[in-house]
């Protein structure tokens, strides 16, 4: 049974890939300091897979404490490194702390990779490593653009030390996962995204103004080059999102990899307007949303959306969930946190 070091993973992401992972028959290790998540979803996830993993409650952007969780566990496979500072508009302004937590993270991880020997990384990536391109799609050879967020250069910059560090020591394996906006919850409802005060994501925003925990849904801008003028996304359910996070972890388990530094789009391929998923979210719920335009958010990229051709061919991976999916389970974990309101610190 291969054993795999999840850091983060009481996360939104994390949680959903941790229960694909033990599904699976992975022994999963999680590591989270439970800045952004709550300890409750460690039950919640035996609770869906009947398996118990072990968790560390770590700050991993301690050399220290990265240390001890490698050398404990130097005979884990590999590591998903989902643990970063994660909300566009806080990095704008906080870059600081995004810098310290994001990069000191991933230089500690491989540093104790290359230390204890654990040959191989996923790494939770972004879109936002591409910035505002000059086409749509982008493709994985679409250049980097400035970051429109401290958040996103320390994507780039972090895919950039894995690259360097892949190049400098064969025996360390890598593969970014480059995803766009995860949304949706587990068909079990057990476990969904825990946004912390008032929500930085639009899906979110639109359950909690549905289920009036929220006044009314603020866009940012409508006079964007789009279709109707609000920002252009690619949604993909967080579970599509989960199950290539296991099918990248197999490539590399299986050294089926072209190179030891490889990344990948993840997404549907299709790109919504902000309107778009709100009349989405009316449609797959009944329910009718309250709205307002305001100005523009700083660090928000116009339009950006997946050509997901490389992930399909050489992961074998596509994502299956429609937006009326998303939506749906999305709303149907808002209602499952109004009757467990502990869960968002209630």
């Amino acid at each position: 049974m291969s054993k795999i070091i999840v850091t983060g993973g009481l996360g939104y992401i994390g949680s959903h890939t941790v229960v694909n992972l033990l599904e699976d028959g992975f022994d999963v290790v999680i590591v989270d300091d439970l800045s952004n998540s709550q300890h409750d979803i460690l039950r919640r996830i035996e609770t869906i897979t009947g398996k118990q993993p072990e968790f560390l409650q770590l700050d991993i952007s301690v050399r220290d404490n990265v240390m001890s969780v490698l050398r404990r566990h130097s005979d884990a496979d590999a590591i998903i490194h989902f643990a970063a500072s994660k909300a566009v508009g806080e990095s704008v302004e906080n870059p600081l702390l995004y810098y310290r937590n994001n990069l000191n993270s991933m230089i500690f991880l491989l540093e104790g990779m290359q230390e204890t020997g654990i040959p191989n990384m996923v790494f939770s990536s972004s879109c936002t490593v591409y910035g505002q391109p000059d086409k749509l799609p982008v493709t994985e050879s679409t250049p980097f653009r400035p970051a429109e967020s401290p958040y996103g250069n320390t994507k780039q910059i972090c895919e950039e030390i894995i690259r360097d560090v892949c190049n400098a020591n064969k025996n360390i394996q890598a593969i970014a996962l480059r995803y766009f906006n995860p949304v949706g919850a587990h068909d079990s409802h057990l476990i969904g995204e825990l946004p912390r005060g008032v929500p930085n994501n639009l899906v979110p925003y639109i359950t909690q103004t549905a289920a009036g925990i929220l006044p009314e849904l603020r866009i940012f801008g409508d006079d964007y080059d789009t279709p109707d003028g609000t920002p252009v996304r690619d949604y993909i359910h967080v579970v599509d999102l989960a199950i290539a996070h296991r099918v990248a972890l197999r490539r590399l388990l299986d050294r089926r990899q072209k190179n030891n530094y490889e990344y990948f789009n993840l997404g549907t391929g299709n790109g919504y307007t902000v309107l778009e998923v709100v009349k989405a979210f009316e449609k797959a719920t009944g329910v009718q949303l309250r709205y307002r335009i305001v100005a523009r958010r700083p660090g928000d990229v116009e339009k950006i959306w997946a050509d997901t051709t490389l992930a399909n061919r050489e992961l074998g991976w596509k994502a299956e969930r429609s937006l009326h999916d998303m939506m749906k389970s999305a709303w149907e974990w808002q209602l499952h946190l109004r009757d467990h309101p502990e869960l968002l610190g209630s």
